[in-house]
C-alpha cells in the first residue's frame, strides 16, 4: 500500500482546514439570513402602516441602540472591578506600612497620607467619568428635599413665561397663549391682577427692579410697561398636596381632562399700557429690564434686539447680527451686559458698559437652537439647547464652556439661583431637573399622575427670597406649579 507522502498529507490538512472555514462562513451567513427572514416575517405579521423597509430600518436602528447601551453597561461594570482592584490593592500598601517598625514612624505617616490622597484622587476621578452612566439609574430625590407647594391655574392656553417680583409685595407673574398675564398670590394661589392689553400671545414677563411695574413681550410685535396694584390676600393654611417621589408614570390620558379650566372671573384687570414699544417687525418673543430698570431690551423672531429708554420710550440702539429668529434675552443682574439666544445656534455677549462703544462676542457652542442664555450673579453664563445640552461658561474665558451638561430632551428657558447657583432645566417631556454649576445632578422635581407638569415645560425661575416656595414652573399644561426646594438638604445628598 503505498505511502502517503508529509506534503500531500499536509495540504490535506489545509484544504480541509478552507473547507470547515468556509463552512462556518456559510453557517454564519445563513444564520443572519435566517435572523433577517425572520424578522421580516415578524414585522410582515405586524399589523402597521409603515413600509417594510422603513419598519426595518427602524428594528436596525434599535438594535443598534441597545448594543451601545450593552456596550457602556459593560463599560461600567469594567470601571468598577477596577476601582475595586485598586482600592484593595492601596489597602493592602497601607497595612504592610502600618506594619513597619517604629522607628519609621515618619514615613508611615508619608505614606499613608499619599495613599489616602491617591485613593481619594481615584475615587474623584471614577465618579466624574462615570457620573453619566451612573447618573441615568439614580434615585429620584426623597419628596422631603422637592416638594410640590402650590398649583396656580386659570389661564386658557399654554404659558410661556413667569417671574417673581423683585420689590415688595413678592407675587408671581405668568405669561400666556391666551392673550394674558397674570399676578398670582405666592401663598393662596389667588389670581390677583390680569392684564389684558396684548392683542396676540404673551412670551415673556419681567418686573421692575425696584417699583410695581412689569414689562410684558407679545405675538403682537410690541412690548408693554404697565403698572400694578395689588393687595395680598391673608394667607390661609398650606395643604400636604405632596406623594411620594416616582418614577416616570405617563400621564397624557389627563391631558384633556382639565382642558377647559376658566380663567378667574372675579379678578381685577389692567388693560391699558402705561409705555407700549413699537419697532418691531416680528413676533417680540422676550424682553428684560437692564440694571437699573432705567432700559429695556427686546428680542424679536425679526432677527434684532432692540434696545430702549424707558422714559421717552424711544430707540436707543438695535441690535442685529444674528442669522435667525432670536429665543431670549437676557441682562446681568449688576452690570449693564445683556446676552441674546437665536435659532442660529450662537448666542451674543453685548456690552454696554462703555458708553461710546458697544461691543459683540459671538458664541457658538451649541448645534441647535439655543433657547435660552441666562447670567450668574457671578461671572457665568448657563446656555440651554434644543440639541439637548447645557454649557456653562465663564465670561473671563468664552472661548470653551467650563461644564457641558446632556439630557434626553429638548432644554427650555433655564434660570439659576442667585445663592447658591443651582441651575433648573425645564424639559420638553416634561420633566424638571436640578443640576449645580460643575454639571453634577442634583435632582429631578417629582411628576407623577397626581403632581408635576403634564405637557412640556416652557420655563423656571427662581425666588430664593420667599419660604413658602422658592422654584416656579410652567407649561403647556396651562399651569404653573410652585416647588419648596430644601437646598441645604439638596446639596447634603450630592
Amino acid at each position: 500500500m503505498p505511502v502517503e507522502s508529509s506534503s500531500s498529507s499536509g495540504s490535506r490538512q489545509a484544504k480541509q482546514k478552507r473547507k470547515s472555514h468556509s463552512l462556518s462562513i456559510r453557517r454564519t451567513n445563513s444564520t443572519e439570513q435566517d435572523r433577517s427572514g425572520l424578522q421580516r416575517e415578524l414585522l410582515e405579521g405586524q399589523d402597521s402602516k409603515l413600509p417594510l423597509s422603513l419598519r426595518t430600518n427602524l428594528l436596525d436602528l434599535f438594535s443598534q441602540i441597545e448594543r451601545e447601551f450593552e456596550n457602556l453597561y459593560l463599560e461600567n461594570i469594567e470601571l468598577r472591578r477596577e476601582i475595586e482592584s485598586l482600592n484593595d490593592r492601596l489597602a493592602a500598601d497601607g497595612q504592610a506600612v502600618e506594619g513597619a517598625d517604629l522607628a519609621k514612624g515618619a514615613l508611615k505617616t508619608k505614606a499613608s497620607h499619599s495613599t489616602s490622597q491617591l485613593s481619594q484622587k481615584l475615587k474623584t476621578t471614577y465618579k466624574a467619568s462615570t457620573s453619566k452612566i451612573v447618573s441615568s439609574f439614580k434615585a429620584t430625590t426623597s419628596r422631603a428635599v422637592c416638594q410640590l407647594v402650590k398649583e396656580y391655574v386659570g389661564h386658557r392656553d399654554g404659558i410661556w413665561d413667569l417671574s417673581a417680583t423683585r420689590a415688595q409685595p413678592v407675587v408671581l407673574g405668568t405669561a400666556s397663549a391666551d392673550h394674558t398675564a397674570m399676578l398670582w398670590s405666592i401663598e393662596t394661589g389667588k389670581c390677583l391682577l390680569k392684564y389684558l392689553g396684548h392683542q396676540g400671545s404673551v412670551n415673556s414677563i419681567k418686573f421692575h427692579p425696584s417699583e410695581q411695574m412689569a414689562l410684558t413681550a407679545s405675538g403682537d410685535q410690541t412690548a408693554h410697561i404697565w403698572r400694578y396694584l395689588v393687595q395680598l390676600p391673608t394667607p390661609q393654611p398650606v395643604a400636604d398636596t405632596t406623594t411620594p417621589c416616582e418614577d416616570d408614570v405617563d400621564s397624557s390620558d389627563k391631558d384633556d381632562g382639565d382642558g377647559d379650566a376658566e380663567g378667574p372671573n372675579d379678578c381685577p384687570s389692567v388693560r391699558v399700557p402705561t409705555t407700549t414699544l413699537r419697532s418691531h417687525q416680528g413676533v417680540v418673543i422676550a424682553a428684560d429690564w437692564l440694571v437699573g430698570g432705567k432700559q429695556v431690551v427686546t428680542a424679536s423672531w425679526d432677527r434684532a434686539a432692540n434696545l430702549y429708554d424707558v422714559e421717552t420710550s424711544e430707540l436707543v440702539h438695535s441690535l442685529t447680527g444674528h442669522d435667525q429668529e432670536l429665543t431670549h434675552c437676557c441682562t446681568h443682574p449688576n452690570q449693564r451686559l445683556v446676552v441674546t439666544s437665536s435659532r442660529d445656534t450662537t448666542f451674543r455677549l453685548w456690552d454696554f458698559r462703555d458708553p461710546s462703544i458697544h461691543s459683540v462676542n459671538v458664541f457658538q457652542g451649541h448645534t441647535d437652537t439655543v433657547t435660552s442664555a441666562v447670567f450668574t450673579v457671578g461671572d457665568n453664563v448657563v446656555s440651554g439647547s434644543d440639541d439637548r445640552t447645557v454649557k456653562v461658561w465663564d465670561l473671563k474665558n468664552m472661548r470653551s464652556p467650563i461644564a457641558t451638561i446632556r439630557t434626553d430632551s429638548a432644554v427650555n428657558r433655564i434660570s439659576v439661583s442667585v445663592n447658591q447657583k443651582i441651575i433648573a432645566l425645564p424639559h420638553d417631556n416634561r420633566q424638571v431637573r436640578l443640576f449645580d454649576m460643575s454639571g453634577v445632578r442634583l435632582a429631578r422635581l417629582p411628576r407623577s399622575n397626581r403632581q408635576g407638569h403634564r405637557r412640556m415645560v416652557c420655563c423656571s425661575a427662581w425666588c430664593e427670597d420667599n419660604t413658602a416656595c422658592n422654584l416656579f414652573t410652567c407649561g403647556f399644561d396651562r399651569q404653573a406649579i410652585g416647588w419648596n426646594i430644601n437646598i441645604p438638604a439638596l446639596l447634603q445628598e450630592k
